[in-house]
């Protein structure tokens, strides 16, 4: 049976204004499996949000494709949800109707919206704050309404570029655990861009470290810890720390490759 994910061959230029090329990513292959967390990690610069923007059909390669169910990805859809670092919300619209959003687009009709909608709200922990403004609320409030927006497609793949970025540590550091217990009540393929070793562990069941320029996956990293996973249990075990100290050891190499 094919992976729901399938990335072939990928390869991306950018044209340059020299008339020249800029190799972003170079022959980029991997597969991620039904109800599979895969998590991109590497310096910055090196193609990870490039990658998942090609995934979601945003991006054309230059070479390869991408296989969703089967289904070769040629522009974005609702099979795969994506949720950006820079919440992104409509700010004219309330909590309902920006989480509503790609339903509308959708074509679904105005009851089901809502409904679904509000099943989101309950999900991620909004309740009470379905008729508020974006400006209204926090940034980790915000961030929820993004990923519950990504969610009430039910995507069969589910796109994230570090969608804690922007948030303060406390913040982040709750939102973490929100999400991951989301996850576990409803699994996804999950495709996850960050630049967090920490949070790529707490996650994952595979992490994909990227090379620096251009992109390309030098080691994939299995992450055999067992769910559900408690953050404080994790952090303290000898396992993460092996595994963090393994990622530190790629990354600082692919660091000093650059300087170099």
């Amino acid at each position: 049976m094919a992976s729901p994910l399938e990335v072939r061959n990928i390869h991306k230029q950018f044209p340059l204004k020299d008339g020249g090329v800029h190799d972003v990513l170079v022959d980029v292959n991997f597969t991620a499996e039904a109800g599979e967390f895969v998590s991109l990690i590497g310096p910055s610069g090196c193609g990870k949000t490039t990658m998942l923007r090609i995934v979601h059909g945003l991006e054309t390669p230059t070479r390869g494709e991408i296989i969703c169910n089967s289904v070769k990805v040629e522009k974005p859809d609702h099979r795969r949800g994506l949720v950006f670092q820079h919440f992104n919300l409509f700010p004219w619209r309330t909590v309902l109707d920006n989480i509503g959003y790609g339903l509308e687009v959708r074509g679904d009709d105005k009851k089901s919206r809502i409904d679904r909608a509000r099943v989101m709200i309950e999900l991620v922990g909004l309740e009470g704050f379905g008729n508020h403004y974006p400006h209204e609320i926090s940034g980790g409030m915000q961030q929820r309404v993004g990923i519950a927006r990504a969610l009430a497609l039910d995507p069969e793949v589910l796109l994230m570029d570090e969608p804690f970025g922007a948030l303060d540590a406390i913040t982040r550091e709750r939102l973490q655990r929100d999400i991951s217990s989301i996850l576990e009540r409803q699994p996804k393929t999950t495709l996850f861009v960050t630049h967090n070793m920490d949070e790529a562990i707490y996650f994952s069941d595979r992490i994909l470290v990227f090379g620096t320029r251009p992109g390309r996956i030098i080691e994939e990293v299995k992450v055999p810890l067992a769910r559900p996973r408690q953050a404080d249990t994790i952090r303290a075990s000898r396992e993460f720390t092996e595994i963090r100290e393994h990622l530190w050891i790629l990354l600082s190499k692919e660091m000093q490759r650059e300087d170099a």
